[in-house]
């Protein structure tokens, strides 16, 4: 399973990188603005600063909905750096979009997908990802966990290459379940990430530890 920090913030993703875990970096016009990030020329330089510090996979996002204006932002974004995933919306013209984005050889996240069919679409597009927001699924007592398991079985069913990601992870338990369903990717906050580092077993064996060897050296 790839793990992608799903962040704008330079600080986070260095440390998750220097985790030595990190496969990849999700981003949105959410996220950008979060930290402050305004105007084309400062967002396509924060892009370029991601992809300095991460190996592969930094998704960049269109903000475009129709056809010609999606495929001029994503080539724009797909020059920054060869790490760039052009993030396109699951829209009529998105989907005209992932078809022709993959006969340019530019690698493509589909996302805002909540359904298998939607799910489905991209695949047959030529998607290289395919982002299902199981958190805010669950936000709408729906099982967002169940959409990862269907996209997965449909996709073995006809050996889609498109890679399953799973976004909107809220906390540790998706990630483990997406884990066990088989996803090929999953993106969250840093604190999902560290949240896999704890348990209380963990800390009172290692106080432990560490008590035992101070006895021995007193």
């Amino acid at each position: 399973m790839k793990f992608f920090i799903d962040t704008a913030n330079l600080n986070e993703i260095k440390e998750a990188y220097d985790m030595g875990v990190l496969d990849g970096v999700t981003t949105n016009p959410s996220l950008m603005a979060k930290e402050g990030i305004t105007g084309d020329a400062n967002i396509k330089a924060h892009y370029k600063a991601i992809c300095d510090i991460v190996d592969n996979n930094v998704s960049a996002e269109v903000i475009a909905t129709d056809y010609e204006t999606m495929m001029k932002e994503g080539r724009e974004l797909a020059k920054i750096d060869d790490k760039i995933v052009v993030k396109v919306p699951m829209i009529k013209d998105g989907v005209k979009a992932i078809k022709q984005f993959s006969a340019e050889g530019i690698r493509t996240n589909c996302t805002l997908v909540f359904s298998s069919g939607q799910a489905l679409l991209a695949a047959k597009a030529g998607a290289s990802y395919v982002s299902p927001f199981i958190g805010r699924l669950d936000d709408i007592s729906t099982d967002g966990l169940t959409l990862i398991e269907d996209i997965i079985r449909i996709y073995d069913n006809y050996a889609y290459e498109t890679e399953v990601l799973a976004a909107s992870v809220r906390h540790t338990m998706h990630l483990i379940e997406c884990a066990n369903m088989g996803a090929d990717v999953v993106t969250c906050p840093l604190k999902v990430i560290t949240g896999l580092l704890k348990h209380p077993l963990t800390d009172s064996g290692l106080a432990q530890f560490l008590a035992d060897h101070k006895k021995g050296n007193s």
